[in-house]
This record gives structure tokens, sequence and C-alpha cells, in this order.
């Protein structure tokens, strides 16, 4: 969750310059290459703006004193750690772990996401359990573990060994194992690195969904969970649950993101002049929350719960009480494009029409048989009559008639997706810790303050075209 880790660091070093250390632990080979990750891909970014206006030519003294950058691996059981006397320090020292690595590939491969989701929080746990002062440890996972679910969906745990569609048989170290089988299998055959790759992809999808499941990315987080719950002996635990995260809406100022959402994929598709249909329930609801406000229900659980020895779960979503519509998102897509058109390239206002509406599978089956798969038809037909001139034209069009049909398999569940996120624990939250107007505002993350139409025209699309296209 680089958007959220990035948006968590700024905010301690903005708002809590007394905190003694921050230990980042970063992905990389040496101390070097890590400190060189945080310099550009955190460090480096316009989201740290304010800090440099407030600090100027300050800031990296203040960093080097407050943010130590660790390079390691959280798939690694000893974390990758390669400085012992830096590890000696960390476990003298650290008194709150939070586990914001993830994967969030839906089809990651199923060896590097059971790693990262899985097994790295099993890795993470061990480490904080290792560390004398420790008293909260908060573990970042997704609303969406509860898979294609509807209704209410509560904040309760997923215990070791459950599954969605109660096929029996879940055991993560039994799918370690599959997982070791399978790549030695592929490694004895001398299978071709994308061999192994799409392989592993697949792997992880039909495991998945054995389980009921909709993608490796969200089975993956689901038995992260699993495995913190029933390891964590008494260590005071917090499960942070957010739905989908989108740009900040406030802090350190409106519009700033990393990467790119679901609906943001539509979006910008559609701006582009690429995208003339939308696909989904237009009577369910889409589920975002800016990533300001998540890092700020973060950092207020760590600060109630620190020191409780239990566990507790929060969902972090707008779906309960300031629902989106997605019968919104075309009107407010047709709005933006509109007042605000895209310019391509060459240099050409790129005008946007009213959006087809696609509401069922169906009527997405029809509608690519129509636009896509009857002229493909006949391209290849006058490719066999241009003695295969046409070889080319016809190998894209056939690729991306297959990515178009994979993306929609992949983002089905979601555009379909009928479960609203009770958010009891996280309300409780809100008002348990700020006394003051001042703290209110400072960590909130009540989604009834967003009004959806102004967040989206004026603050979100506008961040993902200055920082993402």
């Amino acid at each position: 969750y680089l958007n959220s880790n990035a948006v968590f660091v700024e905010k301690i070093l903005r708002v809590a310059p007394n905190v003694k250390k921050l230990y980042l632990l970063l992905r990389a080979s040496t101390e070097k290459s890590a400190t060189q990750r945080f310099k550009d891909e955190i460090l480096g970014k316009d989201l740290y703006r304010v800090l440099k206006e407030k600090y100027g030519p300050n800031l990296n003294q203040l960093t080097s004193e407050k943010v130590t950058v660790v390079s390691g691996d959280v798939s690694l059981e000893d974390l990758g750690l390669q400085d012992t006397d830096l590890e000696h320090e960390m476990i003298h020292q650290v008194d709150a772990i939070v586990n914001l690595a993830a994967t969030t590939k839906f089809d990651e491969r199923y060896d590097i996401a059971l790693g990262i989701n899985t097994l790295g929080v099993l890795n993470v746990l061990n480490f904080a359990k290792r560390c004398a002062k420790i008293n909260i440890f908060v573990q970042v996972s997704t609303a969406y573990v509860c898979g294609e679910k509807s209704g209410l969906i509560m904040e309760t745990p997923y215990r070791m060994g459950e599954t969605l569609n109660g096929t029996t048989g879940l055991d993560i170290n039994h799918e370690k194992k599959l997982v070791e089988e399978k790549l030695d299998q592929l490694r004895v055959t001398e299978a071709s690195p994308e061999t192994i790759t799409q392989t592993m992809k697949d792997m992880g999808l039909t495991r998945a969904r054995t389980y009921g499941w909709p993608n490796t990315y969200v089975f993956t987080k689901a038995m992260g969970e699993m495995i913190v719950g029933a390891k964590r002996g008494n260590l005071p635990l917090v499960l942070i649950r957010p739905s989908i995260i989108t740009s900040t809406i406030k802090e350190p100022f409106p519009g700033w993101t990393e990467g790119i959402r679901t609906i943001d994929t539509l979006g910008v598709g559609y701006g582009k002049g690429r995208l003339t249909c939308f696909l989904g329930d237009l009577n369910a609801v889409s589920d975002v929350m800016p990533a300001d406000m998540v890092v700020n229900s973060m950092l207020v659980s760590m600060a109630v719960q620190a020191g409780k020895q239990k566990e507790t779960i929060y969902h972090v979503g707008s779906s309960l009480r300031n629902p989106l519509k997605n019968e919104k998102l075309p009107e407010i897509a047709y709005h933006c494009f509109t007042t605000k058109p895209w310019t391509n390239k060459e240099g050409k206002v790129v005008r946007v029409k009213n959006i087809e509406i696609l509401s069922s599978m169906a009527s997405f089956h029809r509608y690519m048989a129509i636009h896509y798969l009857i002229p493909l038809k006949g391209l290849a037909l006058l490719n066999i009559v241009l003695c295969k001139l046409l070889d080319k034209s016809l190998k894209d069009f056939h690729r991306k008639i297959n990515f178009a049909f994979r993306l929609v398999e992949l983002y089905q569940p979601y555009l379909f997706f009928n479960g609203v996120f009770d958010d009891t624990n996280t309300e409780k939250l809100q008002g348990i810790v700020l006394k003051t107007e001042a703290e209110t505002e400072m960590f909130c993350f009540d989604p009834t303050v967003i009004n959806w139409d102004d967040y989206f025209v004026d603050i979100h699309v506008p961040g993902l075209v200055k920082y993402v296209f």
C-alpha cells in the first residue's frame, strides 16, 4: 500500500514531530538502496511539499533524526534484516508495529501473494513478539476479505481454516507446500519465466475460488488475518479493513494519489474516449475512502488500543453511513470530462458522450459480440483473403479483447458488489479519543462529512489527472 505508507509517514512527521523514531522497512537488497528508495519513492513525492514548506532545508535533518530506513523483506522469516546492531536496537526500542506491506494485484502470482500477504504477516508478528516494549500491532487488511458476501458485513474475525463457501481443508501450511511443489515441478520441466508466471497466477485464482474468494489478493489477505488472529498471543491487535482507498480529501492537501483503483481505471478510460460503456449494478454501492482518513483511523486506533490485550477490527469505509451509489459514477464522470475535457498527446481535446450502461454480464457479452467479436471475425476473413497481411493487426485486436474480458472477470465481483460494511467499532473510535475541535479535525475519518460530487469533481479526478496520468 505505498499510497497509505507514504501518507502515514508524512502525517506522523507533520503532526507528531516529537515522535522518537520511525523504523521504516523497505524491500531492498542493501541499506543504501533502501535509503535511495525512501528518498525517491516517499520523500521525493509532491505529497511532502507541505512538510518541505514547513521545515525548508531542515527537513533532511528532521528525517535523518526521526526516520531510520531498514532494508528487508517481509516474505523472509527474519524479515531479511542484515544489520545485527540495527536489529538489536529495534528489538529494544520499538513499541508499535504497523504492517502495511502488501501486494494488491488481484491476480498476483500465488507464490508472491502468499509470501507477502499471508506468510509475511507471520514473519512481522514473530518479530513483534521479540520486541521488549511492544504494546500495539496494527495489521492493515482490506474490507473485501468478505469475498462476494451481500447485506451487512460485520467487523468480525476470520478464524484459522474458515472458508467463504464452507469447503473444508483450508490449511496455510498445505498452501505453502503446494506452491513449493508446483515451483519445483516447473523448474524440473525447465519452464520459461513467462510460463512460470502465468501458471502461478492461474494457481492463485484457482486456490482462491476453491474456498470461495474471488481473487488471489483477498484470499491471501484473509489468510493473513487468520494467522495474526491465531498467533498473536497476548499482543494487542488492531485489524484495519479499509474499503477502496482513493486520493486525499484534505491532508496534507486535497487530491494526492498514487496508483489506480478500480473506479479510476473506468473513469480515466472514459475521459480519454476509450471507454464507451459502464458495466455494473447501478443500484449497488461503491465503497471508497480517502487515504488521509484511512491513515487517521489507523493513528487513533493505535492510541486507543495500545496496551489492551485484545483484537479489535475496524471497517474503514463509507457504504453504511454515506453510501455512494454506482448510478452517480457515470454522471460524475460525464460532468468532470465535459467541464474539463481531456487533452491527448497530440493536443486534441477529447469530447465525451453519455456512456452506455450495461447492468449485467449477459449485456456485456452481447455488447462485446456486436462491437468487437463480429468485426474480429470479419478481420480474420479479410486476413485470409490478403494472404495473412493483417496478422499483426489481428493479434493486437485479439489481445485487446482478451485483456478486456480478463479485466472484467477480475473486477466483476466489485462492479456487482451488494455488501455494506458495518462500522460500529470505527464510529465509536471517532468519539473516544478526540476531545477538542482541533483534534477532531486533525484526525477525522468520519465519512458523513464527504460530499461525493464535490470530492470527485474538484478533488479526486483533478488529482488523478495530475499525479497518475
